[in-house]
C-alpha cells in the first residue's frame, strides 16, 4: 500500500502503524497548517495521566499559512520543558536511558520551521525502531489522492480513532491504558519490540 500522511511532531502511534505497514510513504507538503492538530504536538503519559506537549509557533498574518512555512516561537524555552516532562514521564521505563543519546540533541537544536522539526522527529524514532523506509514529499495539494491510502486525518487527532493492542505503560496501575499516544511511548516501553508491535496492529 502506498499512503499519504502529514509530517507529524513526534508521531502517533496509528501514524507509525500506517508507515511500517505501506509500501511506500508520501508525505504531505503543501496543506494549509492547522490548529489543534499534531503537526505541533503530541500525547504522552505523565505521572498524573495523559499530557499535551504543544510546540509554540509564530503566528502569521496571512489566512492561510502552509505548515511548511510555519515558523518556531524562540522567544522561551520550550523544548526544555518538553524534555523534562518526556524524563519525568519516561525515565523509569525500560528503554528510556537506551534511546535518551539518540533523542535528547533535537531538543536542544533550533531549528526554524515546525516542518524540518517534524522530519526529524521522524527520522530519529525511525532509526531508534530499525525501521528503513523511503520516504517521498509532495509537490502540489490534491484533496482527493487516487493511487494512495489517504491517512492525512491521522494528524488530528480527534478524527483518530484507531484503538490498538495493550502494551504495558509506566504508569498504567494509576490510570489504565492510554491508546494511540505518541510513538515515544511505545518506543521508551517496548524497545526493540516496537516494530514488530506497529506491524501487526490493524488500521
Amino acid at each position: 500500500m502506498d499512503i499519504l500522511v502529514h509530517p507529524t511532531y513526534f508521531p502517533s502511534i496509528s501514524h507509525f502503524a500506517a508507515m511500517a505497514k505501506a509500501d511506500s510513504v508520501t508525505f504531505e507538503m503543501e496543506d494549509n497548517f492547522q490548529k489543534q492538530t499534531n503537526r505541533n504536538r503530541m500525547y504522552i503519559y505523565s505521572p498524573n495521566g495523559i499530557q499535551l506537549l504543544n510546540i509554540p509557533i509564530k503566528h502569521s498574518k496571512e489566512l492561510h499559512q502552509k505548515t511548511k512555512d510555519v515558523r518556531l516561537e524562540t522567544a522561551f524555552d520550550w523544548q526544555k520543558q518538553h524534555f523534562k516532562s518526556l524524563e519525568a514521564a519516561y525515565r523509569t521505563s525500560p528503554f528510556f536511558e537506551y534511546y535518551e543519546d539518540t533523542i535528547a540533541p533535537i531538543f536542544t537544536k533550533k531549528h526554524t520551521f515546525l516542518m524540518d522539526l517534524n522530519f526529524e522527529t521522524i527520522e530519529v524514532v525511525s532509526k531508534c525502531l530499525g525501521f528503513k523506509f523511503e520516504g517521498q514529499k509532495t509537490m502540489e495539494y490534491f484533496h482527493e489522492v487516487p493511487g494512495f491510502k489517504d491517512f492525512r486525518h491521522l494528524a488530528n487527532g480527534k478524527k483518530d480513532t484507531h484503538v490498538f493492542e495493550p502494551y504495558t505503560q509506566v504508569f498504567e496501575e494509576k490510570h489504565g491504558y492510554l491508546n494511540n499516544l505518541s510513538i515515544l511511548d511505545l518506543l521508551f516501553n517496548e524497545g526493540r519490540f516496537a516494530l514488530d508491535y506497529l506491524k501487526n496492529q490493524s488500521l
